[in-house]
């Protein structure tokens, strides 16, 4: 239930001086009672007992005692396990984004012993290929994107680096109270290293208009998309919808939208007038040196290049400059905002979210329906207020009632499609709840005792029993629960844009899994380049053999997205989208069957069939073992027979190809 008191109340009584500044925050703070703090993820994590079940043999593990006790109330039972090798691409797609190579389906079939599937997952989840799987996911939380956006849209510089420590983090299992104390605070952490302060790239991610038509809106909206982020991201909370007015619907008010506000408004972009800057990824005592090695630098170049001190004078110079020249390309940069002593402007309300109608002076602070009272804040440096991280800190305490549960149902709603919380960026009043509120708070208990582990949380999930089921139909159960809350079968889903276009480029063997780096750019269309305002610069494709590699190093650029990518979901990169979207349109249809990008993989499908099975019927087989990961059935070898028979001699294989890419099973799992 939203607070009563109004903001613009509140300051028509500031205005007419009826209140001073502490009794006004003191009123927006009384608004908050004891009623709006009873909301359940507003409540501690609870400890909570694993339920008892019948069939205790079915329970691999707690998810699925307490998924097993909800269907025996109902006198339900789960649907039966998936056929091993459907598990086995399905555990494979979703913990690295590709299929099993037959050789992998192969060793998996020979293999009797009783943890084979477990090994498995163990194996997968220490692929380099995890950690690229998993960032897609998160950069969609955190609005990734290679540009700005608006109508320019010039590129971020090195904000690929973000992505690359992204992964590397997730490679690593870096615990996940680390990262979010990285991306909200690493320069700021006492043991601030290059990694962490890439990080910190976070709060630069989203949009940034280099023409704004009214500078001081414009930085408030900056503000307003760190914070919004911020809130989304790991707590949950809309609190963006209190920028010019009390929240209509959350126990939010103006004063803790500013009080955020507060927390970030240290901050500045590195930019040169419409161009931003990339800087050196130092911790801030280092930064002093280096920009004098980079004025030092300059100036021997200068003066090397003006001839000042003569043949013999500049032969002296050269090893000083090369040395120096070395020593700034090997400094690690990346994409990030800075605060810059002096002291922080004061943070005033706004008076409808209008910079030109400053209110009261807020300090920094927390929600106050999260908060007993305000926590301190640290003494701010010689280099920054480390206000963001008094916020980190907050965010990351083990008794934070969000921050858990919000993680673990993000990573459940990764492995099932929908959360355990269907509304997984508002944890408020107006999200839904929990379709199993113990499981989310037994999750979150044991998530933080894991210490923040999200490999564990992944392999503890992926080896219920619950996710394991066939997604068989049961008609009755359907009856009543259409939208299997309940989860009496595993839900049937399509896979997302990355996984389809890496799983065509795995089946014809042309994925480049190089890792890191620039991002690449397929080549584009040309009607889809003549719709952009600036066709001509807009996008300079590279070359074929570049642009095979997986979907999560393609630029993502705002104003063109990659067609097959955006006509497959693709989230929406202003913002942090907490899930994306599943359409089914024709473009999905008309680009996978007739785009460029398939007719080009369906050819070099058809290629590798030919070197590596002689007759058509083998070539068949070849081809479902890559596509769908099981042995083709006769019926399905009669069919593709027939089409390849009515086909050119010179062109059947390639049109074969093109068909079985579009194979209901291979964009739908079993």
């Amino acid at each position: 239930m939203p607070p009563r008191v109004s903001f613009a109340f509140l300051g028509c009584l500031l205005l007419a001086g009826s209140l001073r500044a502490e009794e006004t925050l003191a009123k927006f703070d009384a608004q908050i009672q004891p009623k709006h703090r009873r909301h359940w993820a507003f409540q501690p994590v609870r400890a909570v007992r694993v339920p008892g079940v019948e069939d205790a043999a079915w329970a691999k593990n707690p998810i699925d005692r307490f998924i097993l006790a909800r269907l025996e109330a109902r006198g339900w039972k789960p649907n039966p396990p998936a056929p091993p090798a459907s598990l086995l691409r399905r555990v494979s797609l979703d913990l690295t984004g590709l299929p099993p190579t037959p050789e992998v389906q192969d060793a998996y079939d020979r293999d009797r012993g009783p943890m084979k599937y477990e090994r498995a997952v163990d194996r997968l989840l220490a692929s380099p290929r995890h950690g690229e799987r998993y960032a897609r996911h998160w950069l969609d939380v955190v609005r990734y994107a290679d540009t700005n956006g608006y109508e320019r849209d010039a590129d971020k510089p090195g904000a690929w680096r973000f992505r690359d420590y992204l992964i590397r983090s997730l490679d690593d299992d870096k615990p996940f109270d680390r990262l979010l104390l990285e991306h909200l605070a690493g320069d700021e952490l006492p043991d601030a290293d290059a990694d962490s302060i890439v990080g910190t790239g976070f709060l630069r991610l989203g949009p940034w208009d280099d023409e704004p038509a009214d500078p001081k809106v414009d930085r408030f909206d900056q503000l307003d998309d760190m914070l919004s982020a911020t809130n989304e991201a790991f707590l949950g909370l809309t609190l963006a919808c209190a920028r010019c007015h009390d929240h209509k619907f959350e126990p939010l008010t103006a004063l803790d939208y500013y009080r955020a506000v507060a927390i970030f408004q240290p901050l500045t972009r590195p930019a040169a007038g419409r161009d931003e800057l990339d800087r050196p990824a130092l911790p801030y005592a280092r930064r002093a040196a280096f920009d004098e090695q980079g004025r030092r630098l300059d100036r021997l170049e200068r003066t090397l290049k003006s001839g000042a001190m003569g043949i013999t004078g500049r032969a002296g110079l050269s090893p000083s400059i090369e040395l120096l020249r070395k020593e700034v390309i090997r400094t690690p940069r990346g994409y990030f905002m800075e605060e810059r002593p002096p002291r922080p402007e004061v943070t005033h309300l706004l008076r409808r979210g209008r910079p030109e109608s400053p209110g009261v002076a807020v300090p920094p602070g927390m929600p106050a329906v999260l908060v007993d009272r305000q926590p301190d804040f640290l003494a701010p440096d010689t280099h920054t207020t480390r206000r963001r991280l008094t916020l980190a800190r907050w965010i990351a305490r083990r008794d934070n009632p969000l921050t858990a549960r919000v993680i673990v149902n993000r990573v459940w709603q990764w492995h099932f499609g929908e959360g355990l919380v269907r509304t997984p960026n508002d944890f408020g009043t107006r999200g839904e709840r929990p379709t199993h509120p113990e499981l989310l708070d037994w999750l979150a208990g044991w998530f933080v005792e894991q210490g923040w582990s999200l490999k564990a949380l992944h392999r503890l999930i992926v080896t219920s029993s619950t996710y394991a089921m066939s997604k068989r139909l049961v008609a009755d159960y359907a009856q009543e629960d259409p939208e299997n809350r309940l989860l009496w079968r595993f839900p049937y889903r399509r896979l997302e844009a990355e996984a389809i276009r890496d799983g065509i480029l795995f089946a014809s063997g042309r994925l480049d899994e190089t890792r890191f780096g620039h991002g690449v750019r397929p080549r584009i269309p040309k009607a889809a380049l003549e719709g952009h305002s600036d066709p001509a610069t807009a996008w300079k494709a590279d070359p074929e053999a570049l642009t095979s590699r997986r979907t999560v190093y393609v630029h993502v650029k705002r104003s063109l997205l990659v067609p097959l990518v955006e006509a497959l979901d693709l989230c929406d990169t202003t913002r942090s989208s907490g899930r994306r979207l599943t359409t089914t349109v024709a473009p999905q249809a008309l680009m996978l069957f007739n785009g460029e990008f398939a007719n080009t993989q369906s050819a070099h499908l058809a290629a590798r069939l030919r070197r590596e099975a002689k007759s058509i019927d083998e070539q068949l087989a070849v081809a479902y073992r890559l596509l769908v990961c099981r042995p083709i059935r006769e019926p399905e070898r009669l069919a593709a027979r027939r089409f390849y028979d009515r086909q050119e001699p010179g062109r059947a294989l390639e049109l074969t190809c093109r068909v079985l890419l579009n194979l209901n099973e291979f964009v739908y799992p079993d």
